[in-house]
């Protein structure tokens, strides 16, 4: 004999139940998912410092910093609060990308380095979160560039410890010339320079095009003042930052590092031979 006959109406079904339970527990999972990742904004290390002091020396860039020693923090809990936001997600069926999407409405970009510490065949990665809810218009430049390979091979080539990391001339001096005059109108700055945070290199007022800095301390809110607008973080991998070279020091003609004229004139081919050392990024790719 076969029963057809269905539970009564308004009746709720055992597989609706648990459909509904489930449910509940994945929302519950991402809400936990997205709180970590607020916890891990709100955490700042506190560094262990001397007084630092900063003097301007050029009027294409920013400030530069003396050679006193610096004692740094880290971003160990904000790298520790993005793990586990990643593997709550995770268990709520949700990637990294879309869970750094439902944060902020950015993206998530990987990093592959070379050349760490100055040795050929060290590597490492980090990952940047763009935070279009901070600076859009620099954040769509930052994605277009990533989308574009414009990173791929691109050296660090300005590494000053305790303040920043610079890149964002490309090896090659054709592709660099298609984006000298493609000048980005400026963000208000909405978050301060803080270690970890990815922001345009300028030459004045709306003048942002590709060269991007790292923060490598929390002491840089002075270029707030100057219009230095943050357009993402690093969220893992701050301890690969900090391995950047920096041997060459301060470029030309306030050091002896690379020349940026030089850069943009010769590429890679000029840092290759004059400074091989230079960390540099095999890879950048959307996550």
């Amino acid at each position: 004999v076969e029963i057809t006959a269905g539970p009564p109406k308004n009746h709720i079904t055992y597989e609706k139940f648990t459909h509904h339970a489930m449910m509940k527990l994945v929302g519950s999972i991402t809400f936990l998912a997205l709180q970590s990742m607020q916890l891990a904004y709100s955490f700042t290390a506190v560094p262990s410092i001397r007084t630092t002091l900063y003097s301007q020396v050029h009027t294409s860039l920013f400030a530069k910093e003396n050679d006193e020693d610096v004692e740094l923090g880290s971003l160990s809990r904000r790298d520790a609060a993005y793990q586990v936001a990643v593997t709550t997600a995770a268990m709520a069926g949700m990637s990294t990308s879309a869970l750094a999407e439902e944060v902020s409405g950015g993206r998530l970009i990987e990093f592959t380095v070379n050349n760490l510490d100055g040795e050929e065949g060290k590597t490492g990665t980090f990952v940047v979160q763009t935070r279009p809810d901070w600076a859009p218009i620099g954040a769509e430049r930052f994605e277009t560039l990533v989308d574009k390979a414009f990173f791929d091979g691109c050296r660090i080539f300005r590494v000053l410890p305790g303040f920043v990391a610079q890149f964002g001339i490309n090896g090659d001096p054709e592709v660099q010339a298609k984006w000298r005059s493609q000048n980005l109108r400026d963000d208000p700055v909405k978050v301060t320079n803080k270690r970890g945070t990815v922001v345009f290199a300028t030459a004045g007022p709306n003048t942002r095009t590709t060269q991007l800095f790292v923060n490598l301390n929390d002491r840089n809110s002075f270029l707030d003042r100057q219009g230095f607008s943050p357009l993402g973080e690093v969220v893992s991998g701050m301890d690969v930052v900090d391995r950047f070279f920096a041997g060459y020091g301060e470029g030309a003609p306030s050091g002896k590092g690379p020349n940026q004229g030089l850069i943009q004139a010769k590429g890679n081919a000029y840092l290759e031979s004059a400074f091989p050392k230079l960390s540099y990024f095999s890879r950048v790719f959307f996550k």
